[in-house]
């Protein structure tokens, strides 16, 4: 399993994606989940994943290879007109890789994944889609302006709480840190690192990228004093009274 996280803000996008995979406790790999696909000037397209690891793969595989040859692979990430179409994109990839192993006589919903796809093409606006292992897809909007997927229980109260459209950049990483942070401290299949990645929307290039290692001093000290914060507000509640009758 994994935790992978999307967010829409005013001043663009933001992911974040852990890198664990696991077949049991005793067997236990650091993956990418976070691809990215860009041309300056053109297009950014950042997509994260979460499920079944071949899948994922297979999925990654597919579009990259379409890319090196457009002409006799089409269609290509890089051809598609808007992000709607790339989200379509994606979305006929899983499914037919799903299709192949259901037709190969093994039981598909053991291989189900789910991505999170973000960017903005020339011409569009940023946007952001949550695709699922059918290939169907939702978009996000202000109702609903991040997505998760994943083991994503743990850390989803805290972002519902404190997510506002209005979030730096700065602000958004140490809220999904504070996020990520609670999961690994109740799920074993999500592990350090943390792949995190920034898009300034209409900037048409590449954000700022960072690994957060399992020692990385922000993130010990976002652990900490979010450790530190929960027992002074719990401290701070006043006290249960108990009334005899």
């Amino acid at each position: 399993m994994t935790y992978c996280v999307g967010l829409k803000l005013d001043r663009g996008l933001v992911f974040m994606s852990d890198t664990r995979t696991n077949a049991g406790v005793d067997n236990i790999s650091t993956f990418k989940k976070m691809y990215t696909w860009a041309k300056t000037g053109d297009r950014v397209i950042t997509l994260v994943s979460s499920g079944n690891l071949a899948t994922t793969q297979a999925v990654i595989s597919i579009l990259n290879e379409r890319t090196k040859e457009p002409s006799e692979r089409s269609p290509s990430i890089y051809e598609m007109p808007s992000m709607f179409q790339t989200a379509r994109l994606v979305g006929d990839t899983i499914r037919h890789v799903i299709d192949e192993v259901d037709s190969g006589g093994q039981r598909a919903d053991s291989f189900g994944a789910s991505i999170i796809l973000g960017g903005q093409i020339k011409g569009g606006d940023p946007r952001l889609f949550l695709i699922y292992p059918e290939g169907n897809f939702i978009e996000a909007t202000p109702d609903t302006p991040f997505f998760q997927i994943g083991e994503h229980k743990y850390g989803k109260p805290i972002i519902v709480r404190s997510y506002d459209p209005a979030l730096t950049f700065e602000e958004a990483t140490k809220l999904l840190l504070v996020s990520f942070d609670s999961t690994l401290k109740s799920n074993l299949s999500v592990g350090l690192p943390l792949d995190l990645q920034f898009y300034e929307s209409d900037s048409l290039k590449l954000g700022f990228e960072k690994r957060i290692e399992r020692h990385d001093p922000y993130y010990e000290m976002i652990s900490d004093g979010w450790s530190q914060a929960l027992k002074l507000a719990f401290q701070s509640l006043p006290p249960f009274e108990i009334k005899n009758d």
